[in-house]
């Protein structure tokens, strides 16, 4: 290959990936939908084909000018009938844009152009991408901009018509891969300490121009049944719990909110509003004592919402205490609100934790007749889900009975799945009791509600979040979107609101194999980034350097001993450590030329003793060529080595070389051994006389 097309490739490999990295860095934020994540990932691999020789396109200015056009007039289309949102309609744009000038880029222009691009896809993942793989591409983003700077500028003096051509492309994509990976990684090294020593600033006021972010319908006041599923087949983590005591939370319900009207296909609320602002000290939202109706247990905890679409706080069991730095409202079915929550929110709870199960310990008071009418309300139903309720309930007698007999029947008669109905069906209801028989649990949870409902129990859908899994590195419980969950709430005279979940066990998440493990692992990495890199300012230093000076200083036995062992063995590994990193640099930037050197002063060793080949010739004659640099004589790549003998001015050393020349044609080409030989005196008369 030659040098040129060499330095071709390089560069535009490293364009795309700046270019892919910016894109993954972006599409990791989770804010870039599925069609501008299909038209950019398609233009890239598109250019990846044609910059590998495997795929040709050639598209005119015409042609390129007329789908420019076709997507501008797309955008109006996009914007009434597809997105329905300026903002997304004009991401789509750029997309399509940016795919077209990834597919027909030619001029330096346009890799201008392709630079920019992907130095704004990294801008806009900086203010919107809040997980640590944001650094793994920024990493990326860096090593692959230092190569593209470098070989882009090599690429630029190659073309310069008054450069004389040298031999200095040998291993030139590997050469220029470790300068670039050394740089990177110096630029990395050398700026980390900035994120443990300033404070972190907002991300921008460019933020708030962005589309807004993945939305998690189903804890607000209308939910249409599907919205849970839809939420379910997601993983992204949505909160983070962890306990005062450190301990698991596997078990519990997040509880958003409660719904109570259907009309056969959405469930609602009679009066769609926040409800009542509570009032607090400084932060501190007292709500009271709650009523023990059942034995139970008092947990307080943390909870860091991650940047979801969702005004609802979630819960568990019946919150008496709540800190939190935002206004909180709270509605008639026990559902707290926040308006304007900023992205990351982070509150504390006290809460009292009901045993549902426990048989009541103190009556639970009278439910009001208006109350009763609104939890047992019901649209026109299929005539065949009152039957069916009569029959799953059986000879059952008290209604927490018929609850518990629904409940179980409904867990083993059905099964759980996360596929949506194909299409849309007039009654989703009575074609999941009767006809598809399967579903997620919001169908289950609304089968229950209703059935409860015929029976004439009150009875409403909660909608929230399953415990999660705890992450033992962290201490932090992890719930994502798929732990999104439905289940009911029913009134029973004897024991108040009970909990009961019809939904049947779904294939759970695996904490111990090994995708659960480095699931876990991430996690870990990513809720570190969180707290003491985008969380991480003046009171988080301060936290650091107390927590830093009670390591030192601590009194507790063989805590201060073990903590100077630790140093001493830093300070005594440090050297070793320090040597071998430098060992390192330097067999990545000097091993490749010390190893040629080594070989080549076997090869005259090998000569001096009368071994040579037919292969020795241009090795010998490329150390004539070194020689003669020296002295300032260099031979230009486009003429023969006759011809450089005849351009040399007449000398002693003029005569050497062409003496050498001369025995190196009968090694070549003549296959002569003993012209080694020759070779090697001529070479030591010339470097002699170069001295």
């Amino acid at each position: 290959m030659a040098p040129s097309s060499k330095i071709e490739r390089f560069f535009q490999f490293s364009l795309l990936g700046m270019l892919a990295s910016g894109f993954l860095a972006l599409a990791g934020s989770e804010h870039l939908d599925s069609i501008s994540q299909a038209a950019l990932l398609l233009a890239l691999a598109a250019r990846a084909a044609t910059v590998s020789g495997w795929l040709r396109i050639e598209w005119s200015m015409r042609t390129v000018s007329i789908a420019m056009l076709a997507a501008i007039c797309f955008y109006p289309l996009d914007y009434w009938y597809v997105s329905g949102s300026a903002p997304w309609a004009g991401l789509h744009l750029a997309a399509i844009l940016t795919a077209l000038k990834l597919l027909t880029a030619k001029t330096d222009r346009d890799y201008m152009y392709l630079k920019l691009i992907a130095v704004v896809e990294l801008m806009a993942a900086a203010m919107l991408a809040v997980n640590l793989g944001f650094f793994v591409f920024l990493a990326l983003f860096l090593l692959f901009t230092v190569a593209t700077l470098a070989s882009g500028e090599v690429r630029r003096s190659a073309k310069l018509r008054e450069t004389v051509a040298r031999a200095g492309h040998r291993a030139f994509s590997r050469r220029l891969s470790v300068t670039s990976a050394v740089l990177c990684g110096g630029i990395l090294f050398m700026t980390a300490g900035l994120f443990f020593v300033l404070p972190r600033a907002a991300r921008g006021a460019l933020s708030g121009f962005m589309p807004d972010g993945p939305h998690l319908p189903g804890f607000a006041d209308k939910v249409t049944l599907g919205d849970i599923g839809r939420i379910q087949q997601s993983s992204r983590t949505v909160m983070h719990i962890r306990a005062d005591s450190g301990e698991s939370l596997n078990g519990l319900y997040w509880r958003g909110g409660a719904l109570t009207r259907f009309d056969g296909k959405t469930w609602d609320n009679p009066a769609s509003s926040y409800g009542v602002r509570l009032n607090g000290n400084r932060g501190l939202i007292y709500l009271g004592r709650a009523v023990k109706s059942r034995p139970g247990r008092e947990i307080g905890y943390e909870v860091q919402l991650d940047e979801i679409a969702s005004d609802t706080l979630f819960f568990a069991g019946q919150p008496e205490t709540i800190v939190i730095l935002s206004p909180v409202w709270r509605n008639a079915e026990g559902a707290f609100h926040v308006q304007g929550a900023p992205p990351g929110l982070i509150y504390r709870a006290f809460s009292y934790v009901e045993d549902e199960r426990a048989p009541a310990i103190l009556p639970p008071g009278r439910l009001s007749s208006s109350d009763r009418a609104d939890l047992t309300q019901l649209p026109d139903l299929d005539p065949r889900i009152p039957a069916l309720a009569r029959a799953m309930a059986g000879d059952a007698v008290t209604d927490e009975d018929k609850a518990r007999a629904i409940e179980r029947r409904l867990r083993h008669d059905y099964g759980y799945t996360l596929e949506l109905p194909s299409k849309p069906v007039r009654d989703p209801l009575a074609y999941f009791l009767f006809v598809r028989k399967k579903g997620h649990c919001e169908y289950f949870a609304s089968a229950m509600a209703v059935m409860l409902r015929t029976l004439g129990i009150p009875a409403r859908v909660a909608t929230g979040f399953q415990s999660g899994i705890f992450n033992p590195l962290t201490g932090w419980q992890v719930v994502r979107a798929s732990d999104a969950h439905s289940w009911v709430e029913a009134w029973l005279d004897d024991s108040g609101w009970t909990v009961f979940d019809p939904t049947p066990p779904s294939s759970e998440f695996e904490s111990q194999s090994l995708l659960g493990r480095a699931s876990l692992l991430y996690d870990a990495a990513n809720q570190f980034w969180r707290d003491w890199v985008l969380r991480y300012d003046l009171s988080r230093q301060v936290t650091l350097a107390s927590r830093l000076h009670q390591l030192k200083f601590d009194s507790a036995p063989g805590a201060g001993s073990s903590l100077d062992r630790g140093m001493d063995l830093v300070r005594r590994a440090a050297p070793w450590l320090i040597g071998a990193a430098a060992a390192v640099i330097v067999l990545l930037f000097f091993g490749p030329d010390l190893l040629r050197w080594w070989r080549s002063r076997r090869d005259v060793i090998r000569v001096r003793r009368g071994e040579g080949q037919v292969s020795d010739a241009t090795m010998l004659y490329q150390r004539m060529l070194m020689t003669l640099q020296r002295r300032g004589f260099q031979k230009p790549a486009w003429i023969t080595p006759a011809e450089f003998v005849r351009v040399l001015p007449e000398s002693e050393m003029a005569v050497l070389v062409e003496d050498l020349t001369t025995a190196y044609n009968e090694l070549r080409f003549g296959g002569r051994l003993e012209a080694a030989g020759r070779m090697m005196r001529m070479l030591d008369r010339l470097d002699a006389l170069e001295h």
